[in-house]
């Protein structure tokens, strides 16, 4: 017999399968030596109580062979299929290069960086030199922005694909099988790395090709259809399907669109800062306790308010994190987070921002770059206020409420440093307007937020990408263009690792149709 219950459980019986087994037993009035197996199906933090809780949703095995699921997948070889050129390895060209094989397709990744072991030298670069290498850095290279900044892989877009099937693939190539499980789901970005080597593997085992240092700098269309591309090099690659999968900071792909009279859009996206408190404030308020207990991990939170009719939100929240660095070109500072496996830094950051939209920035409106030009303007303010280096401006959270300039600055986590000043010297006015008022209401929402403990550092400008590639909702095929398409957060349709791989994955499957007429 198999049945699936709900348990509750205590923090130190999260993880040990004898206490959880009697949990279910005495649920199920079931002798417990008759529990043959136990999966757990679904796992998160219930903090609502005075105590905290984790509830488990499990599938009990009773008097039933109970085999462990194997995430192994197996693929084809696709060594001389028809390919597909993906022009991007972060998730989305991942996840497109994986169905591609599934589909009996040869993808041919090309990408701009560097490969993950490559990358880290440039990162170092960034941190220690203030050095931006345009080519490779936080965003580009390797696993795309993922790789380096988090690895968390929490999701609301679970219409548009199925997250079980990309978790399922993170497994199989080296993630815990937590992640299967968890309500809010993390790899971290020191395990991150050796995962997108061994995808990257896989598709070159499989017959595929992954191409780095390969930028792409001119799409190849014949009678409004892809016929391949061109890479700096001089490098001719061909097919009659590309998947454009970029991310939100390529640019230069752009403004090659948009110089090959292929149609794209300016797209809302959102602007702010990235604040950080001390780990142990967030774990008091979340866990209504003076110190965390060791069998609870870092908490998180998810804070949101509309101030004057517009949305001000926690973005990309990081427990235990690390504010990290993330220009794409010189002259500018962007800020990002990211945390390690165990979530173990002193330290929680998270984005906090103001949605922008397109009549509330001065331009045309049909201007494709009206909001890329705006989001560059604030970047470039940022690093002048800095001092023209990486350094970050900064002010502490109710110095900056009470519109005065920190006399000094906390500790925290951004390597490069930061520099007190008047955020509102690099803001625009409605955008520290709505974060001025929107930052006391989170302290009232969660206790002890509002601290002159926190820091805000500017800026965070990369939430998503502020133009769009248009597409097809049927085909998902640019308007103008058969066989290209635009996919992921670069082309606005995902907003993290795993909406960008089912992107990627939808794509995949949309350009065996084209190919196979």
């Amino acid at each position: 017999m198999i049945k699936e219950i709900e348990i509750v459980c205590q923090p130190e019986q999260h993880e040990d399968e004898a206490a959880l087994k009697k949990l279910a037993a005495s649920t199920l009035k079931t002798p417990p030596n008759q529990i043959t197996g136990l999966k757990i199906l679904k796992r998160s933090i219930d903090a609502r109580g005075r105590k905290v809780v984790y509830r488990m949703q499990v599938r009990v095995y009773i008097n039933e062979p109970y085999v462990p699921e194997s995430y192994t997948v197996n693929y084809p070889n696709v060594s001389n299929a028809k390919p597909v050129i993906i022009i991007g390895a972060g998730p989305a060209g991942l996840f497109a290069a994986l169905q591609c094989i599934e589909l009996g397709l040869k993808p041919v990744i090309l990408e701009r960086g560097k490969d993950v072991k490559q990358r880290r030298r440039d990162l170092a670069n960034i941190n220690k030199q203030g050095l931006v290498n345009p080519e490779s850095n936080y965003c580009f290279g390797e696993g795309g922005a993922g790789t380096y900044s988090d690895g968390k892989l929490y999701t609301r877009s679970t219409k548009r694909g199925d997250v079980n099937q990309v978790l399922k693939i993170f497994v199989a190539h080296g993630a815990s099988e937590d992640i299967l499980v968890d309500a809010r789901p993390h790899i971290g970005t020191n395990k991150l790395p050796g995962i997108i080597i061994a995808i990257r593997e896989t598709i070159q085992n499989a017959g595929g090709e992954v191409h780095f240092d390969r930028k792409v700098t001119e799409l190849l269309v014949e009678f409004g259809k892809i016929k391949g591309v061109k890479t700096s090099d001089g490098e001719t690659w061909k097919s009659d399907a590309v998947i454009l999968a970029t991310g939100h900071s390529a640019r230069d792909i752009f403004e090659m669109l948009h110089r090959q009279n292929i149609l794209i859009e300016a797209k809302p996206f959102a602007l702010g800062v990235r604040i950080e408190h001390p780990q142990e404030i967030i774990d008091r308020a979340q866990y209504h306790c003076d110190i965390r207990g060791e069998y609870l991990p870092p908490s998180y939170y998810s804070l949101v308010e509309q101030v004057d009719g517009r949305g001000v939100f926690s973005f990309c929240m990081c427990p235990g994190g690390i504010i990290a660095p993330c220009a794409t070109e010189d002259k500018e500072i962007v800020v990002n987070g990211w945390s390690p496996s165990k979530r173990n830094n002193p330290y929680a950051n998270s984005g906090t921002v103001v949605q922008v939209n397109l009549d509330e920035v001065k331009g045309d409106n049909k201007d494709p770059f009206k909001l890329l030009k705006f989001q560059q303007q604030i970047e470039q303010l940022a690093f002048t206020a800095g001092g023209s280096s990486l350094v970050a401006p900064a002010q502490r959270m109710v110095d900056f409420v009470e519109r005065r300039i920190s006399a000094d600055l906390p500790k925290n986590s951004y390597l490069p440093g930061t520099k007190s000043i008047e955020l509102r010297d690099v803001l625009p006015n409605w955008i520290a307007a709505s974060l001025q008022k929107a930052l006391p209401v989170f302290g009232k929402k969660m206790k002890g937020y509002y601290t002159n403990e926190a820091i805000l550092v500017g800026v965070e400008s990369r939430t998503s990408s502020p133009v769009k590639v248009p597409r097809d909702k049927e085909t998902l095929q640019h308007p103008q263009v058969q066989g290209l398409f635009p996919c992921g957060e670069g082309a606005g349709y995902a907003g993290g690792i795993i909406s960008a791989a089912i992107d990627g994955i939808n794509c995949a499957v949309a350009s065996k149709k084209i190919l196979d007429k």
